[in-house]
């Protein structure tokens, strides 16, 4: 790998992004820890939200600092960079059936919401989790992949990504509270090549803003179960196709 270097923007979006997470996710451990839930206590959704949200806020106020942007309206703009072919939007489709299909034949899974749902909690998604890839993969991997490879830059990305998620998982009343962390590890990886890739393939982050919600709204059609192979067998899928896509891409 070499050396490691990260850039001052890189720097200052994860200050940022794990400053806000620890104090408002520190919080909801903290009450969890003294026997307080999110279920019996709707306040505890404020800091729970405001800490899921921390990559997003964290991405406007380090781009604005670092002159990237020129306020919300140029924030918003690059963002939601909506024209692309449809082979692009395809590879949504394609990256979305090889997340869910996997775990739901290896692990097998319960029904949650009905798939006609589906219409309507990806936009919800953006504010459950989808605008995160304004900083993750717009500031993080973009700025990691001027100093280093595709590769290990995908991979900084998915340690980084997976330790922000750690506070979840003992904060009593969201999904993934007791369930193994180990596990997650594998979706978050196999997760970041996809969306890697798509970052690289259309030169932007708008189709990562909505597979992340695509996968967040699938998850609650098809209730997984805990099962190792299934996040394994997932994880492998997305990171062959995510190369897959780049030969492609690099073929043209």
């Amino acid at each position: 790998m070499g050396r490691f270097k990260m850039s001052k923007l890189n720097k200052d979006y994860l200050s940022c992004t794990f400053l806000i997470m620890l104090l408002c996710w520190g919080t909801c451990v903290l009450c969890s820890i003294n026997g307080l839930s999110l279920n019996e206590n709707k306040l505890l959704y404020v800091p729970y939200l405001l800490g899921g949200w921390s990559p997003t806020i964290a991405s406007y106020l380090s781009l604005k600092k670092h002159n990237r942007v020129t306020g919300i309206k140029d924030w918003l703009k690059n963002i939601f960079d909506i024209k692309h072919p449809i082979v692009s939007y395809s590879m949504v489709v394609i990256l979305s059936v090889l997340f869910i299909l996997p775990q739901c034949v290896i692990s097998g899974y319960e029904s949650g919401a009905p798939f006609f749902a589906i219409l309507f909690m990806i936009p919800m998604m953006l504010l459950g989790g989808g605008l995160e890839e304004a900083g993750w993969r717009w500031i993080l991997q973009a700025e990691l992949e001027k100093i280093h490879s595709f590769t290990v830059s995908t991979l900084i990305v998915s340690v980084i990504w997976w330790l922000w998620h750690l506070p979840l998982f003992y904060i009593q009343g969201v999904s993934q509270y007791g369930e193994n962390y180990f596990a997650f590890g594998l979706t978050v990886l196999g997760l970041s090549f996809a969306l890697a890739g798509l970052r690289r393939m259309t030169k932007g982050v708008w189709l990562c803003v909505l597979f992340h919600c695509s996968i967040n709204a699938l998850s609650g059609i098809y209730i997984i179960h805990d099962n190792i192979m299934g996040n394994a067998a997932a994880a492998i899928l997305l990171i062959l196709c995510s190369y897959a896509f780049l030969k492609f891409k690099s073929a043209e």
